[in-house]
């Protein structure tokens, strides 16, 4: 992503140039006062920091990438049909599955993990690839092997419009039309473009609505405007939980706008970098990563499974589980 890039690039600066500023600061100061330092501590200071910020990258590429950590949420809403007391499902997204080309097994053991979550479901919030549809075809077996009660829903992120590149409307809708053809005909995932599925426990339900990507304004960066929430929403009622990449689309369309209790999205990766908790995604999202809940509505972000730079740093792939209450 490219603000996971600007602010990784900034942080370097940053911790390059900040032992020269010091520097000129107190040689001013000392010119005041009539005393005389020596700047060779600050340089070895410069360049003991620039090493411990690429070490750190180094680390973020090499090991930093591949660790996971499985969230377990309660969600609880007095609305939720008794049928579904105790409903498990699991959320994943921004799997960009070029991360895994030369370490499939990683993959492997992500698909592992989430099947020992045991889900009722699975919801998928966008971005499958990152350039290019045929990154699928090498992983088709390992992702057919989730495995959830209700099947796995999906839908498409900024990355699944292949936007990115120079390339001709007529070449990205093609791209798309055979993405969407894998996700529904070889992995048997039921991918919801601007769409809901309704949910049977006897005579209760709920619905999942799903819509393509949906930038908000004012926030994040430009990617894609596809989502058609209205369009979504048609014919439903009762309990809903909404699939939408971007999680700017919460504030601008959802959030106070409709009675959607819960919706789930991807997107930001929580930049790849979280430093006691605070994640550089922050500067872009006012929503950037895990829970918000506002005036009886949730929205949830996971920091994702892939990378679209190749490191993660104290920001593991996250397998999100949500219990309803």
């Amino acid at each position: 992503m490219r603000f996971t890039i600007i602010a990784t690039t900034i942080i370097s600066l940053a911790l390059a140039l900040l032992p020269h500023i010091v520097w000129i600061i107190v040689s001013l100061a000392a010119r005041i006062w009539r005393y005389r330092l020596p700047y060779a501590p600050f340089g070895w200071t410069a360049l003991g920091l620039v090493i411990l910020c690429w070490a750190t990258i180094l680390y973020g590429y090499s090991f930093g990438r591949w660790q996971q950590k499985t969230v377990h949420i309660s969600y609880a809403n007095n609305n939720l049909p008794a049928s579904f007391e105790g409903y498990r499902i699991v959320h994943i997204s921004d799997l960009h599955l070029s991360t895994f080309t030369s370490k499939p097994e990683q993959l492997q053991r992500i698909v592992d993990s989430i099947n020992a979550q045991k889900p009722d479901l699975i919801c998928f919030t966008g971005d499958l690839v990152s350039i290019s549809p045929d990154e699928v075809l090498p992983f088709a077996s390992i992702l057919k092997q989730l495995r959830a009660t209700d099947g796995v829903l999906s839908t498409l992120g900024n990355h699944d419009f292949f936007i990115y590149g120079n390339r001709t409307q007529e070449e990205r809708e093609d791209l798309i039309n055979r993405l969407a053809s894998f996700e529904r005909d070889t992995l048997g995932w039921n991918l919801l473009r601007n769409e809901h599925k309704t949910i049977f426990r006897g005579n209760d339900s709920i619905t999942i609505l799903g819509v393509d990507n949906k930038t908000g304004a004012g926030q994040g960066f430009s990617t894609i405007d596809q989502g058609d929430l209205p369009k979504a929403l048609q014919g439903t009622n009762g309990f809903r939980i909404l699939l939408s990449h971007d999680p700017s689309h919460w504030e601008a369309e959802v959030l106070r706008h409709t009675d959607i209790p819960l919706t789930l999205s991807g997107h930001t990766h929580a930049a790849q970098v979280r430093i006691f908790g605070w994640t550089p995604a922050a500067l872009m999202f006012r929503q950037s990563q895990g829970r918000y809940d506002d005036n009886g509505q949730t929205l949830y972000i996971t920091a994702g499974i892939g990378c679209t730079v190749p490191f993660r740093i104290g920001c593991p792939s996250e397998i999100t589980t949500i219990e309803l209450k």
